[in-house]
């Protein structure tokens, strides 16, 4: 993915006109390495929030109890991602750090479950706020 791309796909979703089949897994990735890159973290954070919930109503979805937004694998990837980029070279252009992105580890689907029980990640409570890991803690 080339730099334009990341930034059309932040811009498409920001502006809720991303197709939703285009909402994939790694494009939640490429928005928030976009957002940690650019904004101070608690902003990153809170944009990455907002807009994921804004961004599941535009394409009839709901943040409830039961779907849509959740606060604890949000707040998770935005923390893995920090650290990402904190372990990067500060000197590595934005592209080298996308680039790098798609060969991480973290971008497994299941790689919260090695933190967390599913039981535990799966609660209604971890939906709506931030609930520490119960296997291991993050670093």
């Amino acid at each position: 993915m080339t730099i334009e791309q990341a930034k059309d796909l932040v811009t498409q979703f920001e502006e809720c006109s991303l197709p939703k089949e285009r909402w994939t897994h790694e494009a939640h990735f490429v928005m928030a390495l976009w957002y940690c890159s650019h904004q101070p973290v608690p902003v990153a954070l809170q944009s990455i929030r907002n807009g994921i919930k804004k961004y599941n109503v535009s394409v009839g979805g709901a943040n409830t109890d039961d779907a849509g937004y959740h606060e604890t694998i949000t707040v998770f990837y935005t923390r893995i991602i920090i650290n990402y980029l904190l372990k990067s070279n500060t000197t590595t252009v934005f592209r080298h750090k996308l680039a790098g992105l798609f060969q991480q580890p973290f971008m497994a689907k299941d790689f919260p479950l090695q933190y967390y029980s599913k039981d535990r990640l799966m609660s209604k409570k971890a939906r709506k706020e931030w609930i520490p890991p119960d296997i291991q803690s993050l670093q």
